[in-house]
């Protein structure tokens, strides 16, 4: 999986976006409320591990995401 984190604008916010290994997304949550779209994709005992390094993450840089 990797982690990809997109700026937002004045009006929208920062995202996160999660992929798989064939980059189909599968979560796309803003880094302050992760927990619905992480209960969908069943990573919500990861929560705390892709938040840290979610804020981490410089925009627009794609990173491997071992869990």
């Amino acid at each position: 999986m990797y982690i990809v984190k997109i700026q937002g604008t004045t009006k929208i916010p920062d995202f996160i976006q999660i992929r798989d290994d064939d980059f189909t997304l599968i979560a796309y949550f803003r880094i302050n409320n992760p927990r619905r779209a992480l209960n969908r994709c069943r990573l919500i005992d990861k929560q705390e591990e892709i938040i840290n390094l979610a804020k981490k993450l410089p925009y627009g840089k794609i990173q491997k995401l071992e869990l």
